[in-house]
């Protein structure tokens, strides 16, 4: 619980591995992509290993991984991902750290130790 309040906590991007890299959190726009599904989804916190990217997201009680999609693209400089969120949480207990949601990189179609950057945009949980 500590970690995911230090998390939370910061304003800045998080860097866990020599190789990965959270970038791009403060005035990403909409991503492109004519047609992607659900509405980009703002990010509390980020984490991003050698195999695996975890992030925390708003939540009213009943986000899953289910109800986010994560889209990657590529670029010059390397993989970035976008959240979308593509079912709306309709319940009513405001979750003061937000849901957890985590994809591995196989999931994403990445290679291991990839660098990722992340463009959904920052935002301070409630509270």
């Amino acid at each position: 619980m500590n970690r995911i309040a230090t998390l939370a906590a910061l304003a800045v991007p998080v860097i866990l591995s020599g190789c990965s890299s959270v970038q791009g959190f403060a005035g990403a726009q909409e991503a492109p992509g004519v047609g992607a599904p659900g509405q980009v989804e703002p990010v509390h916190a980020a984490a991003i290993g050698r195999d695996e990217a975890v992030f925390w997201v708003t939540s009213n009680g009943c986000t899953s991984k289910e109800d986010i999609t994560p889209t990657v693209r590529a670029s010059s400089e390397g993989p970035i991902i976008t959240l979308r969120r593509i079912k709306e949480d309709r319940c009513r207990e405001t979750l003061p750290n937000g849901a957890e949601v985590r994809w591995s990189f196989e999931e994403l179609g990445l290679p291991p130790g990839a660098r990722l950057s992340v463009e959904s945009p920052y935002q301070l949980p409630p509270g």
